[in-house]
């Protein structure tokens, strides 16, 4: 149920903010009702999704289809929120291109994809380092931390979305190279 939750919540939320772009960016209604749905929709949602598979542990009702359900709730969320993101970006900077938007999906959800390949057994980080400049880099990683600035952003200043995507694309696309590299070393040794 709380998957279901997750779903449902975070599609909607991604959906009033896809309506919401266009007026938003004529100004014809306020930013900040907008993005303080979409930052609390998405991080009520997110706590759902993190609920879901502890409930499961402790209540001992774990399955392989239930993890698979969950993965694909996961990615549907996702994917509605970067097609909020990205409707968003194109409302406020019409002239966005169109290979950023591609990309800033992409490598969204490569950094899906890369989370999940990083999980249990083959958990590792490249960059070990915990200082703060690292700390605050990977934090682009850390889905709750991306929502929760989305968000924010949403609220105050949408006009930077375009910002946001071309930032978030790049660092993600540096992620995605140096995992490349990292993987691609070891399979050599």
């Amino acid at each position: 149920m709380l998957t279901i939750f997750n779903l449902g919540l975070g599609c909607l939320t991604s959906f009033i903010v896809i309506v919401a772009a266009g007026p938003v960016a004529r100004d014809d209604i306020w930013a900040w009702p907008i993005g303080l749905i979409a930052l609390i929709g998405w991080q009520l949602a997110y706590a759902f999704d993190c609920a879901d598979g502890q409930l499961a542990r402790v209540t001992k009702q774990t399955s392989a289809a239930g993890g698979r359900l969950d993965v694909l709730c996961d990615v549907a969320v996702q994917t509605s929120l970067v097609a909020a993101f990205a409707a968003t970006a194109a409302a406020q900077e019409p002239a966005t291109p169109a290979w950023l938007l591609a990309a800033f999906a992409a490598t969204w959800m490569v950094n899906l994809v890369t989370s999940v390949m990083q999980s249990g057994t083959q958990a590792a980080s490249m960059v070990t380092s915990t200082s703060l400049p690292v700390r605050l880099v990977k934090l682009v990683r850390d889905y709750g931390a991306v929502i929760a600035f989305a968000g924010v952003l949403l609220t105050v200043a949408p006009q930077f979305a375009v910002w946001f995507v071309g930032l978030f694309t790049l660092i993600n696309a540096g992620f995605l190279a140096a995992s490349i590299a990292f993987s691609g070393r070891a399979a050599l040794r």
